[in-house]
Formats: structure tokens, C-alpha cells, sequence
């Protein structure tokens, strides 16, 4: 995983399925809040969609909104899979940007 991404992701087999565990740095403003200093709203920036692939086919969507909380923590389950497998996790958030990491499974 490169120095600078935001996502820190650990892919285990266990019994008849893969446990993902991932941390996303993001501030996930909801544009709702007032900046402390200026007084004026905070503009939005909150992660929209995450995806995840196993060996390169899509096996999760979530859309997420503003109402999730500043570096999310996402962790779901994969049924089947084996280790060695490539678990990929992508997200793209309200400003057009995105980040992607993989991991293999262990």
C-alpha cells in the first residue's frame, strides 16, 4: 500500500469466507456545519461510493451520504474466496475524488 493513500485495508480468509476491514482518512463534512473560525458553513466533502472487487469482479456497492462520521470505519464479509485472493476497495467522494487500494487476502 503507497505511503499516501487513505485507505488502510486487511483482507483474512476465515472458514468459508473473507473478512474486510478498512480505516478511509476523510474529513466527510455534510456541509452542514459552521467553520469556528469564519462562521460561514463548511462546505460539503463526504465520501458518495464505495465499491469493492474480489479478483476484479464487483461483490459490494454502498452509497454513502453526509451523515456518516470523519474517517469511516467499513468492515463487511465476502462469502467464499481463498487466500492469496486480490481484494480491491475504491471510493469516490462528492468533489470528484477518489482513492483505491488492494490487498491480498491472507
Amino acid at each position: 500500500m503507497p505511503d499516501n493513500s487513505t485507505i488502510r485495508i486487511k483482507a483474512k480468509k476465515k472458514s468459508d469466507f473473507i473478512e474486510v476491514k478498512a480505516l478511509i482518512t476523510h474529513p466527510m463534512e455534510n456541509g452542514l456545519r459552521k467553520d469556528q473560525e469564519t462562521g460561514n458553513l463548511a462546505p460539503a466533502h463526504f465520501i458518495e461510493e464505495i465499491e469493492c472487487q474480489l479478483n476484479g469482479q464487483v461483490v459490494m456497492t454502498a452509497v454513502w451520504g453526509g451523515g456518516i462520521s470523519k474517517n469511516p470505519y467499513l468492515a463487511f464479509q465476502i462469502k467464499g474466496g481463498k487466500v492469496g485472493d486480490v481484494v480491491a476497495l475504491k471510493w469516490t467522494d462528492n468533489q470528484g475524488k477518489t482513492d483505491e487500494v488492494t490487498a491480498s487476502v491472507k
